[in-house]
Parts: structure tokens; C-alpha cells; sequence
């Protein structure tokens, strides 16, 4: 697609990887707009970006079905929907409370899903349209202390396959973006942990660049799924 003329829509848009492929893409010419909990955070950011800010929490039905037609009248169309909010919360099996994963998956799995269909209602409609499920690594292995978050973004990856399955008929693509460690404030938020920068972990950027490439594919050709890691991670 021409992302000069792309009209997206980021979930989770007010920082990290949302934020910075929010940038990337205003940047490249698309009118972007850009959704969060935090009103004030979203209205920052989008500020910064050049991006029109709603304030919606994707885990929410009725934010959900109010979000889309709202995108779709502020940006004069709708073409592309970055399903990128998501959060986790870490602990060991033995203390993992029923509280930790209805949290995580009520935004990671439920929420991708909600904004997912509503978009995918337009998208039908118009014949063309693209998703791109922004997972994880932790979509394809777990680890100690992941149940919550890791398997949220297995359920994602399984959520990829059967949206590419139905809409493939429509042309609309469905994408998925599995990124290693990137330095954004996911960790402190998570574990508490202070963030510390390392030159050879991804950066935000690095994520909204791959993400920008595929979707500059031609409507023709499909990156099913892309991994990105960093080259050396220490």
C-alpha cells in the first residue's frame, strides 16, 4: 500500500512501540490516530506525532464500538488498524492470582479482539483493509513468570491465523509483528523494574520500521509474520 495515503488507526498509542510506528507513519504522510486510557497521555502524544488523539480502553465493548466510526469521520476513511495495546503482569505460577490474568487478558486478547472485529466490519465493506497484531517472542516460547502475558500473545498468534483465514477473501491482510526485548517502559510497568539502556537492545523505532515495511508491501503481497531481534542482546 501507498502509506502516503494509509489512514491508521494504533491502539495503545501514547508510548512505546505504539507511539514510535505512530511517529513513523505520520512521518511517511499517513493520517494517523492514535487511542489510550490516559486522556492527558494521549492527548500529549498525539500532539507531539502530529496524530488525532481518542481516548478508549479497548477492553471495553461499548469504547470499542464507539472508537471505529469516530476514526473512520476524523481521518476521512479507514484502511489500517496497528493492534498494539497490551500490557503484562509477571509472576510465578504459585502466585499468579485470578486477577493477573483476567487484567492481561482482557486487553491482550479480548481487547485486540473487540478492536479487531469493529475494524474488520469496515474493512469488509470497503474490500481492503490491514491488521497488524503487534505479539511478541513470548508467542512462540514461554518462560518462567509468563503465564499471564506469555500466553495472552499465544492467543494472539492463534487470533492471527483465523483473522487471516476469513478476511484473506475480503483483501484485507492480517500481519503479525513478534518483537524481542525492546527499551520502552513495558519492564518498569510490568516487573517495577528501572529501565536501563543498553545500545543493543531494539529500540521503539526498530519495531515501527518493520511494521512501515510491511505494509509497504503492494496490496498484492503479504508479510504473514515478521520476528525481529536484536543482533546482540546483552
Amino acid at each position: 500500500m501507498n502509506i502516503a495515503k494509509a489512514r491508521v488507526l494504533i491502539t495503545g498509542g501514547s508510548s512505546g512501540i505504539g507511539k514510535a510506528t505512530a511517529f513513523a507513519l505520520a512521518e511517511s504522510g499517513a493520517r494517523v490516530a492514535i487511542c489510550g486510557r490516559d486522556t492527558a497521555a494521549i492527548q500529549k502524544a498525539a500532539g507531539e506525532i502530529g496524530a488525532t488523539p481518542f481516548t478508549a480502553d479497548v477492553s471495553r465493548e461499548s469504547d470499542v464500538v464507539a472508537l471505529i466510526p469516530a476514526v473512520i469521520k476524523a481521518l476521512g476513511g479507514y484502511d489500517v488498524l496497528i493492534n498494539n495495546a497490551g500490557f503484562g503482569r509477571f509472576a510465578a505460577l504459585v502466585d499468579t492470582t485470578a486477577d493477573d490474568m483476567r487484567a492481561v487478558w482482557e486487553t491482550n486478547v479480548l481487547g485486540a479482539t473487540l478492536v479487531a472485529r469493529e475494524s474488520a466490519k469496515h474493512f469488509i465493506k470497503q474490500s481492503t483493509g490491514n491488521i497488524v497484531n503487534v505479539a511478541s517472542t513470548s508467542a512462540s516460547h514461554g518462560g518462567p513468570n509468563g503465564s499471564a502475558y506469555s500466553s495472552s500473545k499465544f492467543a494472539v498468534s492463534s487470533l492471527t491465523e483465523c483473522w487471516r483465514a476469513e478476511l484473506r477473501k475480503h483483501n484485507i491482510r492480517v500481519m503479525q509483528i513478534n518483537p524481542s526485548e525492546v527499551l520502552t517502559d513495558f519492564a518498569h510497568r510490568a516487573r517495577g523494574a528501572e529501565r536501563v539502556d543498553n545500545p543493543s537492545k531494539l529500540l521503539g523505532a526498530d519495531i515501527a520500521a518493520a511494521i512501515s515495511a510491511m505494509l509497504a508491501q503492494n496490496d498484492r503481497a503479504m508479510v504473514t509474520e515478521m520476528t525481529v531481534w536484536a543482533t546482540n542482546p546483552q
